[in-house]
């Protein structure tokens, strides 16, 4: 039998769900796969998760954002927890878990994930099997990401020596405007874009937009973390009021996109997907087409 888990953030649920196991409880936010938002939750958020970017970042100003259960814990008492060291404010981190157990009759092991590239993605899919027994899947599940990462590769570098890489960049919050970092300049580079702003690996940071307007992309992905497509489509007025943004050579020619925030900005084995689907908007005659949610935002004179 495996260890009982508790995972305080998607990507973790997402992994051991894939590698075969169920978590006792997982966090306040976790609904991937579907039978995650069945476990009981083991984790509280004080932010209106419909909020616009503008009001949920004035919140997160405000004070703190996330409450452990600690009933919860003691109940399913776990073995294990996961929880993250990535970004205090997109998910439950190490300090407020330590915190909570300090309150705590069960007393278990806290494994802590911190990736910052796919690689260290790939890596804590092997920890996590690791910690929960199964080795042999986590393996598994490694070798067919890593393969699927290499066929894009690929693919990518016979597109990009036909047609050059687009200058592309993906938006992980609207207001303040911020530029995606850690995994994704190394995602759309190995997609055959050009990511001119943000290092591979570097924390998401806010950007002046006449940063953006100088690189001018002829790609856009929006995608601000935990928003679906639905909720990021309401978060365009922000962008589009902004003097200069019906000038980016994406915006004219209509390449901007539309991207689930969960998927994008969560690093979990679907961070592939969005690989995939980073390739097909970079190189269309190249690539099938999106294998995450995304939508293709028409030009205002499609509308």
């Amino acid at each position: 039998m495996p260890p009982t888990v508790v995972t305080l953030l998607p990507s973790a649920t997402e992994i051991a769900y894939a590698l075969g196991v169920e978590p006792a409880a997982v966090s306040h936010e976790c609904d991937y796969p579907p039978a995650a938002a069945e476990r009981p939750r083991a984790s509280r958020c004080h932010l209106d998760p419909d909020g616009s970017s503008a009001d949920i970042d004035d919140d997160v100003r405000d004070g703190d954002v996330y409450e452990i259960d600690t009933d919860v814990l003691d109940a399913v008492d776990p073995d294990v927890v996961i929880t993250q060291g990535v970004c205090d404010v997109c998910a439950v981190d190490r300090a407020l878990v330590e915190d909570a157990l300090d309150d705590c009759a069960c007393d278990p092991d806290v494994l802590t994930t911190d990736p910052h590239s796919l690689d260290d993605v790939l890596d804590d899919v092997a920890h996590i099997g690791d910690a929960l027994g199964r080795e042999r899947e986590a393996e598994s599940l490694v070798a067919d990401l890593t393969e699927r990462i290499a066929l894009v590769e690929e693919r990518a570098f016979a597109a990009v020596a036909a047609d050059g890489r687009p200058r592309t960049l993906a938006f992980d919050w609207t207001d303040p405007l911020m530029v995606a970092g850690h995994w994704v300049p190394e995602m759309v580079a190995l997609a055959g874009g050009e990511y001119g702003i943000a290092d591979p690996g570097a924390y998401s940071a806010p950007e002046d937009f006449a940063d953006v307007a100088a690189f001018d992309p002829e790609r856009v992905v929006v995608s601000p973390c935990g928003f679906d497509v639905a909720h990021a489509r309401r978060e365009l007025d922000a962008l589009r009021e902004r003097d200069g943004w019906d000038d980016l050579s994406a915006v004219r020619d209509g390449d901007v996109y539309l991207l689930d925030g969960d998927v994008l900005n969560c690093p979990s084995p679907r961070l592939v997907d969005a690989l995939e689907t980073l390739a097909w908007l970079c190189h269309p005659d190249y690539f099938d087409g999106p294998t995450q949610a995304a939508e293709r935002v028409p030009r205002r004179a499609d509308a």
